[in-house]
């Protein structure tokens, strides 16, 4: 199962500012006062809030573009730089203080192996192409993901009312959840751990065709369950459970 197909919020920015990793300012009281890195590095771990959504795609070197007039902001601690992301209103409208429309998902770019923290509200959250643990969490707003995740990295996918898709996901540990939408997950890795579960959609689960044997709860009250995934009688290092109320559960491999 390929889900590459899936984004969100494409307009096209009207500027684009680029905001080496050099120039970071100390907003965070706690965050050390000096400037960002020369890059990040494998074991770094980004974290990115934001009132909008966000897009990530592959850092080339180890900048941040974000489109539109979006003001950004960083902090660090220790080994986590966060980049706070705004778009300030000016008369409590949504535009910005130079009177511009607002960019719902501007584009921040992921070295390779960073972990990603996204949180985020009112939009969506679209990963492509980024090889790192993902951590990411919105409201009112899709989650998609395509090509993204790492063979031993955990990737936790969570929204509100939103669905959750994700396609070519590597992960060594997945959990996806939302209230009302659907959770679409598409693997190219087996995890040992999958949880996924929404309550006002389906769960559709796809596993690589070499997938081993799981121990399997699906379960649903109001739909139908279908799981073709070879069953393990005993949770042996492979574990899954999807859960919904008003939706269908399947689970597969491809």
């Amino acid at each position: 199962m390929d889900i590459t197909a899936f984004t969100h919020g494409r307009r096209r920015a009207s500027l684009l500012v680029v905001v080496p990793l050099l120039a970071a300012c100390g907003h965070d009281p706690g965050a050390r006062p000096d400037a960002g890195p020369p890059e990040l590095g494998r074991g770094s771990h980004l974290v990115i809030t934001t009132d909008n959504g966000v897009r990530l795609r592959p850092s080339d070197d180890e900048r941040v573009v974000a489109g539109g007039r979006i003001d950004s902001s960083w902090s660090h601690r220790d080994g986590t730089w966060v980049l706070d992301l705004t778009c300030p209103g000016q008369d409590g409208d949504e535009g910005n203080a130079d009177g511009g429309p607002c960019t719902r998902m501007p584009a921040v770019g992921v070295p390779a192996g960073v972990s990603v923290t996204v949180t985020a509200r009112n939009a969506g959250i679209d990963v492509a192409g980024v090889a790192s643990a993902l951590d990411l969490t919105t409201v009112n707003g899709d989650v998609t993901v395509a090509r993204s995740g790492l063979d031993d990295a955990t990737v936790r996918l969570a929204t509100r009312n939103g669905s959750v898709r994700a396609g070519t996901l590597k992960s060594a540990h997945l959990h996806a959840e939302t209230v009302n939408g659907d959770v679409t997950l598409g693997s190219t890795t087996s995890p040992s751990r999958l949880d996924a579960a929404t309550t006002n959609g389906s769960v559709r689960v796809a596993l690589p065709h070499d997938a081993p044997a799981y121990a399997v709860d699906a379960t649903t009250q109001n739909g139908r369950t279908s799981v073709t995934v070879p069953s393990a009688t005993e949770r042996d290092g492979h574990g899954m459970t999807l859960a919904t109320v008003n939706g269908d559960v399947t689970a597969a491999r491809d």
